[in-house]
């Protein structure tokens, strides 16, 4: 009998029995946390509580109390959803669940008919009956060919195509409950009784692989949470999602459309929108002027051989639209901006004193995204990266990496963003480069974090081919995230165009290539804005500032002289001058979400002054045009 050694979160060291499982070791620890375990994390892995332990290593028991739990909880109701459509409906096809459990749990099926509100509300019921008789999930591990057997047997035509797909030499585990069979990774609850709620949200269409060339697919979402209240406050935390839309404000604030004419994943900025985005845009110029970077624009298209060399078309072909030929050459839609600014940075023969080199670009990309995917202003085929490279010496990385840290936070801020999940994407599989230089761009990577004293987590092979990466999620006003920060350290990139500058000692030697984009892309962070703001930008960033509302025609020529002069103080201003009533003037500046209503009277008009109503507010209070333009500065200054 071998024995393995287990490091525990209090420092306590456990022996055991090679082979082991994580339900054997929660025993050992204590019945109450046997009974509320759902999977464990050893070695840094989330693994089912049935795996065998064959190794000395760090564990922990993963119970509801981690958000780890909650994703456990999610992936087992996933399946305890695909055994009741299966049951209420013997012929469906299975294919496949979620990767990512974090919020929600999905399936695509294969239906005769797609699915009513009336079967969602079906097959909600019949999951909660399923999890009343708590049927325990079972592992086990199996050869490919007794998979292959009991999904012939089963019909799951789909389910085989999957098997397929699994490469040679892994291990193939397969998961029960309640007699229905999936091939999974896991890991899984012990018992479907330890899912405390359910709900099913919604279906759709989706396509089998999510290729448009392949069958069409129904797929269904839904959540589960460890009892009703967490369910409750979700629930509630959706409502207030739709009501935050971007889509759906998008169109009543008048800021954007996509049109089938043009083309889906393609935004028409209308003058509103446009507005917005210039504000955004003129605030990040600025600061990347203060803080030592200087600004290039590029082509949108460029030679095939280009992206070859770069790596682009070996691995991200895939999302590439595809190219055409000019005077007998190919040239392909830019992707990325990358090898632009190495071009630029190519032209002339740089010193050590001249590093770091920092060039910044609002760059247009295109990148072929599939039409399920896409969603508003978050998931489009064109947008503008606020992309920059930095090059720059070995010596000079980690500090370099720092600063960037720092700027992140300071360009977040002004947008009222604190909090953010950041993690560390190590190399992932398909890459390039040798084992040395990833360390060393890692190492920098989790230098620069550990200095800047920001939490984060590790995200073992999702780093981009050419290097690792640390991403930034933000946290919005409601508690949710959004990706938008990316710094990626590469050594790929300076070899494969030869960059060379001239070092201390005389040497030509390769600079290191940090790549950067702070709000990712221009169209997702307004998207994100839109949602964080539920369209109520604040003063400085609102598209109209101030609408002037005289009341009768005997208000126009003091309304038009006071919009002149408050334009030229700098502010964005709307004149209403409709015969419409007041009240009804008032409510629309609301609806529009106008942080300030002038309304403009008699009095008004005799003592030279106006009547402020704010957003969300129903008192006035009178102003001097002085005392005005003192408050309107003040709102100008607040972040």
């Amino acid at each position: 009998m071998k024995l393995i050694k287990l490091s525990l979160p209090n420092g306590d060291i456990k022996e055991i029995e090679q082979g082991s499982c994580g339900l054997d070791v929660a025993h050992m620890i204590g019945s109450g946390l046997a009974k509320a375990a759902l999977a464990v994390e050893y070695n840094g892995k989330l693994l089912d509580l049935r795996s065998p332990l064959l190794e000395d290593g760090t564990f922990s028991v993963i119970t509801s109390k981690d958000p780890k739990g909650q994703e456990v909880i999610k992936h087992s109701a996933e399946h305890i959803m695909a055994q009741v459509v299966k049951e209420i409906w013997p012929k469906t096809q299975v294919d496949v669940g979620r990767t990512d459990h974090s919020e929600k749990f999905q399936y695509d099926f294969k239906v005769e008919q797609p699915f009513t509100e009336e079967d969602l509300e079906k097959i909600e019921k019949a999951m909660q009956k399923s999890i009343g008789q708590k049927h325990a999930f079972s592992r086990q591990v199996v050869t490919r060919q007794e998979a292959e057997t009991i999904f012939k047997e089963k019909g799951e035509l789909l389910k085989l195509e999957r098997l397929a797909d699994i490469p040679e030499d892994e291990e193939i585990t397969i998961f029960s409950h309640g007699g229905f069979v999936d091939l999974c990774r896991g890991p899984h609850v012990q018992h479907a009784g330890q899912i405390g709620a359910v709900k099913i949200l919604d279906s759709s269409a989706s396509y089998f692989k999510g290729d448009e060339n392949n069958e069409v697919l129904q797929r269904v979402y839904g959540t589960a949470f460890s009892n009703k209240t967490e369910l409750k406050e979700y629930l509630a935390l959706i409502e207030e999602a739709k009501r935050r839309d971007h889509r759906k404000l998008g169109k009543e604030l008048d800021l954007f459309s996509v049109s089938d004419e043009v083309g889906p994943g393609l935004i028409l900025w209308h003058p509103k929108g446009a507005l917005l985005r210039h504000l955004v845009e003129e605030f990040w110029k600025q600061q990347h002027l203060e803080n030592g970077y200087d600004f290039a624009y590029t082509p949108h298209i460029a030679k095939s051989k280009l992206w070859e060399t770069s790596g682009h078309t070996e691995f991200y072909q895939e999302n590439m639209f595809s190219g055409m030929d000019v005077d007998d050459q190919g040239y392909l839609v830019k992707p990325m901006n990358c090898p632009f600014h190495v071009q630029i940075f190519k032209s002339k023969l740089k010193s050590y004193r001249d590093l770091p080199v920092r060039i910044a670009e609002l760059g247009t990309v295109y990148r072929y995204e599939r039409s399920g995917v896409l969603h508003g202003l978050l998931r489009v085929r064109g947008f503008t990266q606020d992309d920059a490279h930095l090059f720059v010496a070995p010596k000079q990385l980690n500090e370099e990496i720092y600063q960037v840290l720092q700027f992140v936070q300071k360009m977040f801020a002004r947008f009222d963003f604190h909090e953010y999940e950041i993690y560390l994407s190590t190399r992932p599989e398909k890459s390039v480069g040798s084992d040395e230089d990833w360390a060393l761009a890692t190492e920098a990577l989790q230098g620069a974090l550990d200095k800047s004293g920001l939490p984060y987590n590790e995200d073992p092979g999702e780093g981009v081919f050419y290097g690792p990466k640390i991403d930034i999620k933000i946290k919005d006003s409601i508690g949710r995230s959004w990706q938008c920060a990316t710094i990626q350290a590469d050594f790929n990139l300076p070899m494969r165009f030869n960059l060379q500058f001239v070092d201390d000692d005389g040497q030509k030697k390769a600079p290191i290539m940090i790549h950067r984009a702070l709000f990712g892309s221009i169209e997702r962070f307004l998207g994100c804005l839109i949602e964080h703001y539920a369209g109520v930008f604040p003063f400085w960033l609102s598209p109209v500032q101030l609408k002037l509302l005289p009341i009768t025609q005997d208000h126009h020529a003091y309304a038009k002289d006071l919009k002149n002069k408050l334009e030229f103080q700098g502010y964005r201003v709307e004149l209403d001058d409709r015969s419409e009533k007041l009240g009804y003037k008032i409510r629309e500046a609301q609806m529009e979400k106008v942080p300030y209503a002038l309304v403009i009277g008699d009095q008004e008009v005799k003592d030279k002054t106006v009547s402020l109503r704010a957003r969300g507010e129903k008192n006035m209070k009178t102003y001097s045009l002085d005392d005005l333009n003192t408050f309107l500065q003040k709102n100008m200054e607040e972040k």
